[in-house]
């Protein structure tokens, strides 16, 4: 393989398929230019089908807009985009007792909470990168401030209900994981402007990454799961023996990036890389291609109505793991697995006649349904992926 030609390709891939296709949708049709923030439930074409807005990507989408201001271009309608999420979230999506909504009616009247702190960490993460945009502290100390109030309800025994009650206490791999990230974004932010809180921050995502290791990721299966006791038991029900591989796989890379922050660590990248192979292995559908949502770590049939299906977001996972598990190593095995995963994901999920991609697909890869966004899917996944890859293949090329 010629490296250097297949990284170029894929740069110029990436950098159209968000300039002139992925964010030219979101700003159509999903900001809200009276209320402000964007709203996610768009049919195909980009209709709006539903104006409740998803907490979730209010701080999503004002992360992504100043991420690709910061890298892409500074295009000032991507910045003022990224304003009118954070303006949104700050007038209406925190409670009296400063836990986040989880869905809001287009004015920002409340609708929904849930015991999650997701919404937080997106709003977090959206402060701070939008600070790198504009240069203005006042949003990286907000996103540290909301960041330390993530781990206060974390650690506040009953401010967060309990998913079950004692008679099965678990501690669960996706507030543990997305830790790492939202974590390692503030720094970049709190780092820039020369503030106190790095040294928390690496802390907390030190304690995630021992958690991972230590309790999540179980040899014995060869497989990271998404549900264990609370000192990383093995639960042995279905829920026990769940495994995401497109989570597993995103875990990966987060802790590539933080094992690349620290000098291409050899402990982290050895365990970024096995997590990876591991979940590669749970995942690749062998028959039709593609990520398979949800696998039992014994080989049996899981619950999940959605078990089969390829959604979205695990095939952008799987292309930013596998582009950094090649920086990381120069071996051609992960740039060929990000081939494997890229041309399938562009040979079923973009759409060429009305924009945007497709978010849920059968097994075979046929359209399930062919709406564009939902509370759950928007302008996040694909856009950081496609952001992502530019600036990994950029760093590599040259």
């Amino acid at each position: 393989m010629d490296t250097k030609k297949y990284l170029n390709a894929c740069m110029e891939q990436s950098l159209s398929e968000l300039t002139e296709n992925i964010l030219p949708f979101w700003m159509e049709h999903g900001l809200d230019r009276e209320h402000g923030g964007v709203y996610t439930c768009l049919d195909r074409d980009g209709t709006l089908m539903d104006s409740t807005k998803s907490v979730w990507f209010q701080g999503r989408f004002g992360f992504i807009a100043a991420f690709a201001y910061n890298q892409i271009e500074h295009r000032k309608e991507w910045l003022e985009a990224s304003k009118s999420c954070l303006d949104f979230i700050e007038a209406h999506c925190f409670d009296t007792d400063g836990h986040m909504f989880f869905e809001v009616m287009a004015d920002g009247t409340p609708l929904r909470k849930r015991r999650y702190v997701f919404s937080e960490g997106f709003a977090a993460i959206a402060h701070s990168e939008y600070a790198l945009a504009t240069g203005d502290v006042q949003h990286a100390k907000r996103a540290l401030e909301i960041f330390d109030s993530i781990i206060t309800m974390l650690n506040t025994p009953g401010f967060l209900a309990p998913k079950y009650l004692p008679a099965q206490e678990s501690r669960g791999h996706s507030i543990t994981m997305i830790l790492v990230n939202t974590a390692a974004r503030i720094r970049e932010a709190v780092e820039h402007f020369g503030l106190e809180g790095a040294n928390r921050l690496t802390a907390e995502i030190d304690k995630s990454i021992h958690a991972l290791r230590t309790w999540f990721m179980h040899p014995e299966f060869e497989a990271l799961l998404e549900c264990v006791g609370p000192n990383g038991e093995f639960i042995d029900n279905i829920n026990g023996r769940l495994i995401n591989p497109g989570h597993c796989i995103e875990t990966s890379w987060f802790i590539l990036e933080e094992s690349k922050y620290r000098g291409w660590d050899p402990e982290l990248t050895e365990m970024a890389l096995t997590i990876l192979k591991w979940s590669w292995r749970w995942g690749w559908d062998e028959m039709y291609g593609g990520i398979i949502n949800f696998r039992d770590c014994k080989g049996f049939p899981q619950q999940d109505y959605s078990q089969d299906m390829k959604f979205w977001w695990p095939q952008t996972e799987a292309m930013i793991a596998t582009l950094y598990a090649y920086e990381a190593t120069h071996d051609e095995v992960y740039l060929k697995m990000h081939q494997q995963i890229s041309e399938w994901t562009y040979g079923h999920l973009p759409d060429r006649e009305k924009g945007e991609w497709y978010g849920y697909l059968h097994r075979d890869g046929t359209v399930a349904q062919p709406a564009k966004g939902n509370i759950f899917k928007g302008p996040f996944h694909i856009p950081r992926m496609l952001v992502k890859s530019v600036m990994l293949c950029r760093e590599m090329t040259e």
